[in-house]
């Protein structure tokens, strides 16, 4: 059991020292230098505050509600279109995939799989319900 925590650990490692972990690292050190983006989402979650503020009152303004909720589209838009923003999402799915790919060969092994063959299926949804079946 101690061998097993320790490569547990080492995959770890290894994870933090991956190319897709230090392209996270450096989009998300981007976008929280970036102040227009960093304003943005100030703005967004104020936004969207008010609107819960709104909608919790016992008169609620149907008008005022969707104004803000205009107002906070259009600021998830201009978030959204931000570079920094694309490349942090991009770095973030690249990353997310990566270790996806570890945890399903982790846990394909634990239900008795080939731990040489048995992989990660990036167009599988997780969703056995919709699938057609694996391989």
């Amino acid at each position: 059991m101690d061998k097993m925590i320790e490569n547990a650990r080492e995959i770890g490692r290894l994870l933090q020292q991956s190319e897709p972990y230090v392209k996270l690292k450096e989009a998300e050190a981007l976008a929280d230098k970036d102040e227009k983006l960093q304003n943005d989402i100030k703005e967004f979650n104020l936004k969207r505050l008010a609107i819960n503020v709104e909608t919790q009152k016992v008169d609620k303004d149907g008008g005022k509600i969707a104004d803000l909720n205009r107002e906070m589209q259009a600021v998830y838009a201009e978030i959204m279109s931000n570079q920094h923003m694309k490349d942090y999402n991009e770095s973030k799915q690249e990353f997310d995939n990566t270790v996806r790919r570890i945890v399903t060969i982790i846990e394909n092994c634990a239900q008795g799989e080939d731990p040489e063959t048995t992989d990660f299926d990036p167009s599988c949804t997780g969703s056995c319900s919709t699938c057609g079946g694996c391989g």
